[in-house]
């Protein structure tokens, strides 16, 4: 039985709302990583990494390849790279004061501003 969109958003997202794991995603960004190299970024245990990362890997947001005697964690770059791009616009465009989103009068604001800077720029350009 196929399961429905936001039943598959809440796994999904279940999944993600763990400091831990999307500080192991953001990890991976840069780099390929072992468990002890992320747990050394990290300042974590090793066992708190590598129980975040099963998960990860169950969902295939995470690969990893045996190197040697090590596990080799990668980003799955075709569907979480967009994703960290999607929330940092968001982020950026919505909560520009850090943790705070904008509230609705805040975001009537921005919106009245970036219409003043397009009309200034067509301005510009008929000059």
């Amino acid at each position: 039985m196929k399961r429905s969109l936001s039943e598959r958003c809440y796994m999904f997202f279940r999944v993600l709302a763990n400091p831990t794991r999307l500080a192991i995603l953001e990890a991976l960004r840069k780099e390929p990583r072992s468990v002890g190299e992320i747990a050394s970024l990290l300042k974590q245990r090793q066992s708190m990494i590598s129980h975040n990362l099963a998960p990860l890997e169950n969902c295939r947001l995470v690969f990893s390849e045996r190197k040697e005697k090590k596990r080799i964690y990668s980003l799955n770059r075709e569907t979480v790279g967009p994703l960290f791009e999607l929330f940092d616009y968001h982020s950026q465009k919505y909560c520009p004061i850090g943790r705070t989103c904008l509230s609705e009068n805040g975001l009537r604001q921005m919106r009245r501003r970036e219409a003043s800077n397009r009309l200034s720029v067509a301005n510009i350009g008929v000059i």
